[in-house]
C-alpha cells in the first residue's frame, strides 16, 4: 500500500503548488514564473539523484532512444500543462482552477484506454463521470 501514501503525498504537494503559485504569481509574468519553477525543479531533482546515488542511471536512459523520445514528450506536455495552469491561476480562483485541472484524471483514463489498451470497468467510467460532474460543480460554484 506504499503507492497510496505516495499518491496522497503527491496530491498534497500538488495542492501546495496551487496555493504557492497563486500567491507567487501576483504581478508577474506567468511564463517567466513557470520557467523559474522548472529550473528550481530541475536543480532539486538533480540533487535528489546525486544524494540517492543514481547518477549512473542517466547513461542507461540516454542510450534508450525510445525512452528518451517519450520522456522528452512527457516533459513538453508537462511544461505546457504548467504554462496553462499558471495562466489560469492568474486569472481565476484556486477553487475554480484546481477542479478543472484534475479532470486530467478523466483524460488520462480515456487516453490510456485509447492508446495503451488499458481496460476499465463500468465502475471506473461512472467514477470518471462523477469526477467530471464534481469538477464542474466545484469550479462553477459561487
Amino acid at each position: 500500500m506504499s503507492w497510496l501514501i505516495y499518491a496522497l503525498l503527491s496530491a498534497l504537494f500538488a495542492a501546495l503548488v496551487a496555493i504557492f503559485g497563486k500567491v507567487g504569481l501576483q504581478g508577474i509574468d506567468t511564463n517567466t514564473a513557470t520557467a523559474i519553477r522548472a529550473v528550481v525543479m530541475a536543480v532539486f531533482l538533480i540533487v535528489v539523484v546525486l544524494i540517492t546515488g543514481k547518477l549512473s542511471n542517466f547513461k542507461t536512459i540516454l542510450i534508450n532512444n525510445k525512452a528518451v523520445f517519450y520522456i522528452v514528450l512527457s516533459g513538453i506536455a508537462g511544461a505546457l500543462s504548467w504554462l496553462f495552469y499558471f495562466v489560469a491561476l492568474k486569472g481565476a480562483k484556486v477553487s475554480q482552477i484546481v477542479p478543472i485541472d484534475r479532470l486530467s484524471v478523466v483524460f488520462a483514463l480515456f487516453l490510456a484506454f485509447l492508446f495503451l489498451g488499458e481496460k476499465s470497468s463500468w465502475q471506473t467510467w461512472v467514477g470518471a463521470a462523477l469526477i467530471v460532474a464534481g469538477g464542474v460543480m466545484v469550479a462553477l460554484a459561487k
